[in-house]
């Protein structure tokens, strides 16, 4: 209303004044302006109502692209300035953001400058737009928003709109790679890609396509089929494309959507297939998975390399979707791959005796590749501890993911304790704006872990429990209380405190607050307090993942 528009005037107002000044006061200063900089951002996420207007408005998804254009436009820049950034475009269902990952750290390696736009972000908001393998600075974030959201404002006049959260972030990404000169910039589909508002984009240097699979089935369509039709939106003419192997029907989409277009496609070989002299290429990145994601970012980064330094670039066949080349990847190449860190996928982070493996995978297919990397995992852990080993799940998801499905696969991993919270990261009132989330309200946060609860149980045969309640203290519900092996917490810094009960230092410290729960929800906890090691599998939501690593990772928030 009229004081939320007060509020956004004052903020540009003060902004305004810090970026025409180019002056910061200190650390605090910056991050004032910066917080102000993300409340603000905040007022363009779009709330459920209007995103249930977006879906049935589909119809014509065509004039999404326009409209990203005309924004795009009245921010002060033009899809033809974008030919300049020398783009890798890259999308899937699962592994397109560590292909990203490992194609940037290998162009970094060999010394460019590189840009890199991908989403979500896990902690702060700036993680979504990074130079040289970092997260912009918080005081360039601050200047080159209030560039962009100064420009958008004031061409509102003529019944103009702001774009929504992720079309202004993606216009912002772009202006800060033209400002700030990358050599070239790593561009993640946000989703889908043939109307995802990345694919604004008309020139890339090379197109990729990692594995496909089923997720955002209400805007991509309800098959692989029509998933694969939507990915193959990026591809351009003439420009070189490569994807891992797929299922045989979304590949015959690829192939015909490749031709359709008349771009050239290439199908990435198995990364044990390339002549390397000094035995297996090591990743950064854990899990079998990954490989398949490795090999296509050498071939990314190998034809971006041949367009730079061979401006007639990789040579170009006519029919079929024939295998890539098993080149000879460089030093460069093998030490680029080894060192990638992509936080959130498949990370393991070890504080004590407290050991948690974080995966924010979200699908069936990527919650089948976390397991087999936690199983294997773990289990080498274990055997080497000194006694029992707790195992707890700590899970969430969100959006129109199939919950039932993935927990159904997470029961082989025989957990102690499975524990269930919303992605808020803390039940108290809290500064922190990179993690709010207009989009869902906490009463349908709450529902969806209570029904997550539910779907555990009856999968581990321990039946329905109807009676169970949420107990409340100072008007706040604080756990859910079973007789079983299950609870579900409001917040992830109260899951958290009850998995280690204690024992990480980092969630024990004087800063955090703690949540106090009734007696019989702590004496259920015994058996974490016994054992020898706890080991904390965090997954089905990269949000999830993100909060947690905001409370045990203090790196994160710099």
């Amino acid at each position: 209303g009229s004081r939320q528009a007060t509020r956004v005037m004052t903020i540009t107002f003060l902004a305004w004044s810090y970026v025409s000044m180019q002056v910061c006061c200190g650390p605090q200063c910056c991050t004032l302006f910066t917080q102000d900089a993300i409340c603000t951002l905040n007022t363009l996420q779009t709330n459920a109502s209007a995103l249930e207007q977006v879906r049935r408005e589909r119809g014509n998804p065509q004039l999404q692209l326009q409209a990203m254009k005309g924004f795009l436009e009245r921010a002060g820049l033009t899809v033809e300035e974008l030919d300049h950034l020398n783009i890798i475009h890259v999308t899937g269902t699962k592994g397109k953001g560590s292909t990203c990952a490992f194609t940037e750290h290998i162009l970094r390696s060999y010394g460019f400058r590189t840009g890199f736009y991908s989403s979500p972000h896990l902690v702060q908001v700036r993680e979504r737009i990074r130079i040289n393998g970092q997260p912009i600075r918080k005081e360039l974030f601050t200047k080159y928003f209030w560039q962009v959201y100064g420009r958008l404002d004031e061409t509102k006049a003529h019944g103009g709109t702001m774009p929504a959260y992720f079309r202004f972030l993606t216009i912002l990404a772009f202006h800060v790679f033209l400002q700030e000169k990358v050599d070239l910039a790593v561009i993640e589909v946000g989703i889908g890609g043939a109307y995802d508002c990345t694919n604004i984009i008309r020139r890339p240097w090379v197109c990729g396509i990692s594995s496909l699979g089923i997720d955002h089935t209400q805007i991509l369509g309800d098959t692989i089929e029509k998933i694969a039709w939507q990915k193959g939106g990026i591809f351009k003419t003439g420009v070189p494309a490569f994807t891992v192997k797929q299922p045989t029907s979304p590949m015959a989409v690829l192939e015909e959507r490749a031709k359709d277009i008349r771009c050239p496609l290439w199908v990435c070989p198995e990364l044990e297939e390339y002549q390397v002299g000094c035995g297996p290429l090591h990743l950064g990145l854990a899990g079998q998975h990954q490989r398949s994601n490795a090999s296509l970012a050498l071939q990314l980064s190998h034809a971006w390399l041949q367009r730079r330094c061979l401006p007639g670039g990789i040579s170009q066949h006519v029919t079929g979707v024939p295998p890539a080349a098993c080149f000879k990847p460089s030093p460069i190449m093998i030490k680029g791959l080894a060192d990638t860190e992509w936080p959130g996928r498949t990370q393991m982070l070890r504080h004590g005796t407290v050991t948690y493996f974080l995966d924010g995978a979200h699908t069936t297919r990527s919650m089948q590749a976390c397991i087999q990397w936690f199983k294997d995992t773990a289990a080498q852990h274990e055997r080497n501890a000194a006694g029992p080993v707790a195992r707890v799940l700590l899970f969430n998801a969100t959006g129109e993911r199939d919950s039932a499905a993935m927990l159904k696969l997470l029961v082989s991993c025989h957990f102690d304790f499975a524990v269930f919270c919303p992605n808020i990261t803390e039940a108290i009132a809290s500064c922190n704006a990179d993690q709010q989330n207009f989009n869902v309200s906490v009463e349908n946060m709450l529902t969806r872990c209570l029904d997550n609860e539910r779907s555990w149980r009856l999968h581990n045969h321990m039946g329905d429990n109807p009676s169970t309640q949420l107990l409340i203290q100072d008007s706040l519900p604080l756990v859910l209380e079973n007789k079983s092996d299950t609870l579900v917490f409001p917040c992830i810094l109260s899951a958290l405190q009850w998995i280690t009960q204690g024992r990480d230092a980092v969630l024990a410290g004087p800063v955090k607050t703690v949540i106090p729960v009734k007696p019989s929800v702590t004496a259920k906890a015994a058996p974490i307090r016994e054992a020898a090691a706890i080991h904390v599998l965090v997954t089905g939501s990269l949000h999830l993942v993100g909060g947690v690593l905001k409370h045990i990772d203090p790196s994160s928030n710099k």
